[in-house]
């Protein structure tokens, strides 16, 4: 029953803690054919929780070591740009195999960059029991496959979820920034200059998603 409930416990912190993680998939897979968007989200899906895993064994050292965040942060910026760029263009009839391989690189990698909280909160309610971990992020996977199937349907629908997506990415690129040991330590950041760091990463992501979108339709017009 203890391990019923912890294992319980474990996916719904994954669940509640999972939606950015969604987010990034279904951009990352916006501009594949619906069989290969399908392929791409399991796969992607299942070799990040593989990751995170092993990543738990060493989850209390995470938001101690300096510089770590900093380069994290930065990577979901970098990766928020290139899947905002993807994600831009209709999806392909055909199928691309480097879009396919681009994808579950995006995903896998910017899964794994997010999931800090993921981790420590998971390794706090397991106690250390690796099949617990794994039983839960396992269970988890399905949860994650059919929210990002139906982020990635809704952007197919409503485009402009795409900037808000985007955004989202630029506000998370950041809190994980301003919150380095490193930072902190440094600069100090209060409350309102990370708020505003964060804001205008918003904004800015946004803005580069409608710049990306309309040279795409005048390229479209041009051709």
């Amino acid at each position: 029953m203890h391990f019923l409930l912890s294992g319980l416990s474990i996916v719904l912190i994954d669940l509640l803690l999972a939606g950015d993680n969604a987010l990034v998939i279904a951009l990352a897979v916006r501009s594949l054919p619906q069989r290969e968007r399908r392929i791409s989200i399991i796969g992607g899906a299942s070799g990040a929780v593989v990751l995170r895993v092993a990543l738990t064994a060493v989850a209390a050292r995470l938001l101690t070591a300096e510089y770590l965040q900093i380069a994290g942060g930065l990577l979901i910026l970098w990766i928020a740009v290139k899947v905002l760029t993807d994600a831009s263009t209709p999806p392909d009839a055909a199928f691309a195999p480097k879009r396919f391989w681009q994808a579950i690189w995006y995903i896998v990698v910017a899964d794994l960059t997010m999931s800090t909280d993921n981790v420590l909160a998971i390794a706090g309610a397991s106690k250390g029991n690796f099949w617990l971990i794994a039983f839960g992020l396992a269970v988890s996977i399905p949860f994650v496959v059919l929210s990002s199937n139906l982020l990635s349907k809704l952007m197919d629908r409503f485009p402009a979820l795409i900037y808000l997506g985007a955004g989202i990415l630029g506000k998370v690129g950041g809190e994980m920034i301003l919150t380095d040991p490193f930072v902190v330590r440094t600069w100090h950041p209060g409350d309102v200059v990370r708020y505003a760091v964060e804001a205008a990463l918003v904004m800015a992501m946004i803005a580069i998603g409608r710049t990306v979108y309309a040279a795409r339709r005048r390229r479209a017009r041009t051709n």
